[in-house]
């Protein structure tokens, strides 16, 4: 066996330790933002990176575990992993945590999922997709809303039941009626904006709603809007939006839809 050829390019030439440097405060100088992503999400990132602005506010991201069936028991399995998740974020002090998951929030309780990131993060301010939706609409001085999902009927049903006793009025609803979240994240925002014009063109409703983080919304709603000539929301729209405004982020963003002219009301 041959023996192996040296190089003369191996020697250590130079080798200079405790080299000087600064510190600052990071990236997240206006604010530091920690989403609870789900394990299934494929849309999420995506949005937020559309969402917010491209500097001096931080967002770091930990995925918690979910199944990729959407049912009720499988919703209220994530409230388990919740605090383990939050553990899995970086140790800055955070302005505000995001939980990425509509019908989550509404099966285990927008209070439950606070409570359970107090666990690890006591104080933080915290919201969700039903939270920060709630906040949107009220923002754009709205009440009666169509309601757009891919969920099936039984989910439908039960977050508009939900979402009513929260103070919306949704005379209108329309679902793509999938379960699987792998195929609801491949849904075309072609296919989306033509769902969002066929039912927000009713007249029994003032906004249009889409209901769940792996449907792409953000980056049509401002075309969208202008067509419809309504205000639409979406989970991830109205989370991120809600998430810079708790985080102290106040000024309007133009292009991102009418939302993000709007402060917290």
């Amino acid at each position: 066996m041959d023996a192996p050829l040296s190089r003369a390019d191996d020697a250590l030439v130079v080798d200079k330790e405790h080299i000087p440097f600064k510190t600052d405060d990071g990236i997240g100088t206006r604010a530091n933002l920690g989403l609870l992503v789900l394990r299934t999400d494929q849309t999420i990132e995506d949005e937020f990176r559309y969402a917010l602005p491209a500097r001096d506010i931080a967002l770091y991201e930990a995925r918690l575990y979910s199944d990729v069936e959407i049912t009720p028991e499988n919703l209220m399995k994530m409230s388990a992993v919740i605090p383990g998740t939050v553990g899995l974020l970086p140790d800055v002090k955070f302005d505000v945590i995001g939980f990425a998951c509509t019908s989550g929030a509404l099966v285990i309780g927008e209070d439950k999922v606070a409570e359970r990131v107090h666990e690890v993060l006591p104080g933080v301010q915290v919201t969700n997709p039903v939270t920060a939706a709630r906040a949107a609409l009220k923002a754009l001085g709205v009440s009666r809303i169509a309601l757009l999902t891919p969920y099936l009927a039984k989910i439908n049903h039960s977050l508009r039941a939900s979402l009513m006793a929260r103070g919306m009025d949704i005379p209108v609803m329309g679902s793509f009626n999938e379960a699987d979240d792998n195929v609801v994240a491949r849904i075309t925002p072609a296919s989306v904006k033509q769902a969002i014009l066929e039912i927000g063109a009713s007249s029994d409703c003032e906004a249009v709603f889409v209901s769940c983080t792996s449907m792409r919304v953000a980056r049509i709603i401002e075309d969208v809007e202008k067509e419809l000539g309504k205000p639409v929301t979406s989970s991830n729209h109205a989370l991120a939006w809600h998430m810079l405004r708790l985080g102290g982020i106040g000024e309007q963003i133009a292009g991102k839809g009418e939302l993000f002219r709007r402060s917290l009301g």
